[in-house]
């Protein structure tokens, strides 16, 4: 048999040149293929500060630890306590606080300067505490508008005195109740948070963040009891005593005593 030349030997049919709609088809599930293969492998925990690899007690421990270690705080949302709805923002150093806070349609100030409490509020809110000596009216005349200095005694202390102190207050609302489970990873404020959940849900959430130190962000109560934010971590409050002439002492001056 007479051997073909290599030169005119044939050769196997080329495939046929893709159309420019199919070849873009094909890089673009390529490229998805390349995008989908990247996010499955990829660690939601990388470049964190490595809190939402721990078990859920140790990341609710290290929250409440940086929490009660920061020298400030604020804090502002809506809050249930003893009965009723507070909405609140609060500005809270170790030394005292300042803010606002409403509850029944009536507002009022709250400044705490060392142990100190002030309040400020207008004539209707004294006129129905019925602080002080005397008519209501009459008490209620002379506190309207500024800030009143209350005794620790007074129960008007008593009753608003925890809403300005850090670690208290602090303490009250970042218990959780029931088991605590991690849940998903999220964002908040453009920060990277985890979620943690506790008695599946129903006993509250917590969003801890992600970025840096381990700070609570977020607390959200179970049954619509509330849901508070916390930012502003270690930032300098500004505290200081009224002026003479914008404060009355509750326990001298209504009492004729100042």
């Amino acid at each position: 048999m007479t051997a073909i030349p290599p030169a005119t030997r044939p050769r196997p049919s080329a495939a046929p040149p893709r159309t420019g709609r199919a070849a873009r088809v094909a890089a673009v599930c390529a490229a998805l293929t390349a995008v989908l293969a990247g996010c499955g492998a990829q660690d939601p925990d990388a470049g964190t500060n490595g809190v939402g690899k721990l078990p859920a007690a140790t990341i609710e421990s290290k929250a409440q630890a940086a929490a009660k270690g920061a020298d400030s705080v604020h804090l502002s949302g809506n809050v249930v306590s003893q009965g009723g709805t507070y909405k609140l923002d609060m500005r809270l150093a170790k030394n005292g606080a300042r803010g606002e806070l409403s509850t029944k349609g009536a507002g009022f100030q709250l400044l705490r300067v060392g142990d100190a409490l002030y309040l400020k509020a207008d004539a209707a809110f004294w006129a129905g505490e019925k602080s002080g000596s005397g008519p209501a009216s009459a008490t209620a005349a002379k506190l309207g508008g500024k800030y009143v200095k209350v005794p620790a005694t007074d129960p008007v202390y008593q009753r608003f005195s925890g809403f300005t102190d850090k670690d208290t207050l602090l303490a009250g609302l970042l218990g959780l109740h029931g088991a605590v489970a991690v849940g998903e990873h999220g964002s908040l404020d453009g920060v990277r948070t985890v979620r943690l959940t506790a008695g599946s849900g129903s006993g509250g959430t917590l969003d801890v963040s992600l970025e840096g130190t381990p700070y609570p962000l977020r607390l959200r109560r179970a049954g619509g009891a509330g849901e508070v934010r916390l930012d502003d971590w270690g930032k300098s409050v500004d505290l200081k005593t009224p002026d003479a002439g914008q404060t009355v002492d509750l326990g001298k001056q209504i009492s004729g005593t100042g």
